[in-house]
């Protein structure tokens, strides 16, 4: 039996506006715990929300971003359920009109295939608080510094079919996001958390299988591990003779596997009604087009340009605009040096790289964009060779300066000396006869191959620093004079 899985994907954005959705409390991470709720997150009696215009505003450049269509009226509703990290016992929400409607992004795969994802719709809601298990004498505590926050919740249609799929999707959101700076995306602080839900069914069939929804999944790793390891546990249990309860499971990644957490709720469960403390929030035609022409440059249109303007190869400049900072990174590097081949090699391989390696972000680079444009003029111009700029390019990431001083101080500078070429050659000929009758003797066809050995010699002899143009240049010469 050949299966297919099916994906839909919730994503939670925490907005970064500088207070919260319905009270003046700061959002700001990383505060003492409780010191940032004010009397309206702590559900005190006699409180009234306000709405926060500046959620409304990030929401609507979302679903500008996603081509969706924008809720002229969007409706605040109350979902019941226990939350020991809410005071109200209700989350303030959005359930009939949201403030997103449908709309559609694209995602391309490794492999160059492109995908449509449909967006069902994005709504504003608040976050919960945390709870802190401690394990403190066996009790737990609560942070109400979350509570409060805006968020969106994005939600797709059922359209990935693999759990590569799924992280092309969410990696996708995660960059229009960033772009536009309506969130930092960070995910081990919470700023974009994940739900998969996941069902499978028999190759062909068109019938949705019982899904099951993977909660608060907050890496793109871990979200590609949930999805795959769910969707085999599903399989074994149909091909068992058993059937899927429609549940939702929590993701233990030490274990890497599922396991139960609650039957999974219909809306009916959570008795939503209209809020009867906030009207409903009604949108002009003018206040949408205004904030349509303050949207930055997004990544499908940076990564069209950069194809354009800087002849990159479309993997190239997908790589490059994925990320808002890697982007503007290689921009400066790119019209700093005038090599912008030169410099997306060196994003995205060196310099990545050493990101990946050390666990560093882009952020905390211990060199500027104008300093890799420095390494990258230095060998334009000869003054260093491809392989001595690995060397500077350590030194760079060692923080011992920019590529001029790191030349200067390891006395790395290319040997372009004609006449200490010259004698550095005569010196390699002299002492290998024996290859040089075999190179005078060979046929035209072998001779590249055997002009490497002479190369070798001289660059060891050299430690690297002999320019390899000029060392050739003189090489063909004296060896066809033999």
């Amino acid at each position: 039996m050949e299966w297919e899985i099916v994906i839909g994907l919730e994503i939670h954005v925490q907005l970064a506006t500088q207070s919260k959705i319905f009270s003046g409390a700061s959002t700001a991470f990383g505060a003492a715990a409780n010191t940032q709720a004010c009397a309206i997150d702590l559900a005190m009696p006699g409180t009234l929300p306000v709405a926060n215009e500046e959620a409304f505003r990030f929401a609507i450049m979302f679903g500008l971003a996603m081509n969706s269509d924008i809720g002229k009226r969007s409706v605040f509703e109350r979902k019941n359920y226990f939350y020991p990290d809410l005071p109200k016992g209700y989350q303030t929400t959005q359930l009939e009109e949201p403030i997103v409607g449908p709309g559609v992004t694209n995602i391309e795969l490794a492999d160059g295939r492109q995908r449509a994802v449909r967006l069902h719709h994005a709504h504003l809601e608040e976050d919960a608080g945390k709870s802190l298990h401690e394990d403190y004498q066996g009790m737990s505590g609560i942070d109400l510094n979350r509570a409060g926050t805006p968020l969106i919740e994005i939600v797709s249609e059922p359209d990935m079919r693999s759990a590569e799929e799924a992280v092309a999707y969410l990696k996708k959101i995660h960059s229009i996001i960033t772009y536009l700076g309506i969130s930092d995306g960070e995910m081990s602080q919470g700023s974009m958390r994940c739900d998969a839900n996941v069902s499978v069914r028999l190759k062909g069939e068109e019938k949705l299988g019982n899904r099951c929804e993977i909660k608060n999944i907050n890496s793109f790793k871990f979200v590609e591990k949930a999805i795959n390891v769910e969707a085999e546990r599903q399989i074994e249990i149909i091909e068992d003779g058993g059937k899927i309860p429609q549940e939702t499971r929590l993701y233990d990644a030490d274990k890497n596997e599922t396991r139960p957490m609650r039957s999974k709720e219909v809306a009916n469960d959570y008795r939503y009604f209209p809020c009867p403390d906030l009207l409903p929030v009604i949108l002009d035609d003018e206040y949408i087009d205004t904030i349509k022409r303050t949207l930055p440059e997004l990544p499908d249109a940076k990564r069209d340009r950069f194809v354009s303007e800087y002849d990159l190869s479309s993997y190239d400049a997908n790589v490059l605009t994925s990320d808002r900072r890697t982007a503007e990174f290689f921009e400066i590097v790119a019209k700093t040096s005038g090599e912008p081949k030169l410099a997306a090699n060196w994003v995205t391989v060196d310099l990545a790289g050493y990101l990946n390696k050390s666990d560093t972000s882009l952020s905390e680079c211990p060199f500027t964009a104008e300093q890799l444009a420095g390494l990258i003029v230095r060998i334009k111009d000869g003054t260093i060779s491809g392989k001595i700029a690995k060397q500077v390019f350590e030194g760079m990431c060692n923080g011992e300066g920019d590529a001029d001083s790191i030349i200067e101080s390891r006395g790395l500078k290319q040997v372009s000396d004609a006449g200490a070429l010259e004698k550095m050659v005569d010196e390699v000929i002299a002492n290998n006869q024996t290859q040089v009758q075999n190179y005078v003797n060979a046929d035209d066809a072998k001779r590249p191959k055997m002009l490497g050995f002479f190369v070798g010699q001289i660059m060891k002899a050299s430690k690297g620093q002999a320019n390899p143009q000029a060392v050739n240049e003189i090489l063909l010469k004296k060896l066809n004079e033999q």
